[in-house]
């Protein structure tokens, strides 16, 4: 697990490189938040539509061809990304690297399932959130140096060229490496009719719905910061865009941890979970307030509540499909609820544009803020299934 946890962290890191350089980039090619909101929308449609196929290749190839195939790519994605010269090839860039980080997901499911036993399974995702918390982390720290250095295409060409380190690692320590016995093959559903099991499109809707917080954040932070509290691009990245991703790492480890505590104290591993999801999705509520905070670090610590209690809820909802459908069929059943996600940037994004372009951040946190409740009313549904 720590050789995927980095290559969560070098995935996110090559994603949010763009977020974190945002202002200097739109001065640049002259963008507004409109076109910015379309050059997430452009890596995640692509990301949503490559998902299922990254997972049918995970499941059927093998784990270790699929993630070493994604890294390679996006690694060529995220240096040609310093290469560009306007916003239609930055606009191809980020469709390219969203079909190759589409892999990055259901590889790191398949793992789970592969060598945790079934308690384990929401603490692990807590720990692939560890991976993508330290990119996150990084990302802003990273580009705000090299930028200043070398300007800012050098932080694209760096964060790319990481991930080609990454595969001999790879290749390396999972040698010899067992599986656990618990996911040994068994009869396993087909795909078609994993497909038309309505449990399935009940956990992509609530993973769309669940994770607008972190769309948001994930990809509007630095922006935030900048036209709310007047900070510049390097305050921002320095000062507080940097701190929200330790706590999403804290979240992840918090939500695995507590569904293997009420595990323990009697409750089935799905009743666990829905607990946990319960509770992490209420208290999502209070994100609304985050554009009123008075200070630029009360707002950081606002945005912090939000990435760990999604992140908390996302642990355990990402462990649902294995549960539900075993771990023959996780890179197939994970690799949906990522299609939900870039589905839901696709759309979420422009929107967030038009909305701080029109009336700022206030509108658009206070709808965010009651998403994942109704995520959790939705996830309540498939078990009705």
């Amino acid at each position: 697990m720590s050789v995927f946890i980095l290559a969560s962290a070098l995935s996110y890191l090559d994603r949010q490189i763009l977020a974190a350089l945002a202002p200097t980039i739109k001065a640049e090619f002259q963008l507004d938040d409109v076109k910015y909101g379309w050059l997430v929308s452009a890596f995640s449609i692509v990301y949503a539509l490559s998902a299922p196929i990254a997972g049918w290749v995970i499941d059927r190839a093998g784990l270790t061809v699929g993630i070493c195939s994604s890294i390679g790519l996006w690694s060529m994605a995220g240096i040609a990304t310093g290469f560009t010269g306007g916003f239609p090839s930055l606009l191809a860039c980020r469709a390219w690297l969203g079909m190759a980080e589409s892999g990055n997901i259901p590889a790191s499911g398949k793992t789970i399932a592969m060598y945790l036993e079934p308690r384990e399974r929401a603490l692990g995702s807590g720990f692939g959130q560890l991976g993508i918390s330290i990119g996150m982390i990084a990302s802003p720290l990273l580009a705000s140096y090299l930028a200043g250095a070398y300007g800012w295409r050098m932080a694209f060409v760096v964060a790319g060229a990481m991930g080609f380190l990454w595969i001999p690692l790879w290749l390396t320590i999972t040698r010899g490496v067992p599986v656990n016995a618990t996911a040994a093959p068994t009869a396993a559903t087909r795909y078609r009719a994993l497909l038309r099991d309505r449990r399935l499109a009940g956990l992509v809707l609530a993973n769309m719905l669940a994770m607008t917080t972190y769309s948001l954040w994930s990809n509007w932070t630095t922006l935030f910061f900048v036209r709310t509290y007047g900070l510049t691009q390097d305050q921002a990245n320095y000062r507080v865009v940097w701190i929200p991703a330790i706590f999403a790492a804290l979240g992840g480890l918090t939500g695995g941890a507590l569904s293997m505590w009420f595990h323990r104290r009697g409750a089935s591993l799905v009743d666990a979970r829905f607990r946990v999801s319960l509770i992490g999705s209420s208290a999502l509520l209070l994100g609304a307030f985050t554009p009123h905070m008075p200070s630029a670090m009360l707002a950081s610590l606002a945005i912090s509540w939000t990435f760990f209690w999604t992140v908390v809820y996302s642990a355990n909802l990402y462990a649902l499909p294995i549960d539900y459908f075993g771990p023959e069929r996780a890179g197939q059943a994970i690799a949906a609820l990522t299609m939900g996600f870039g589905l839901l940037q696709t759309v979420l994004s422009p929107w967030i544009g038009r909305m701080v372009r029109e009336s700022g951040f206030e509108t658009v946190c206070a709808v965010i803020a009651v998403m994942p409740i109704l995520s959790y009313q939705v996830l309540r549904w498939t078990r009705r299934l």
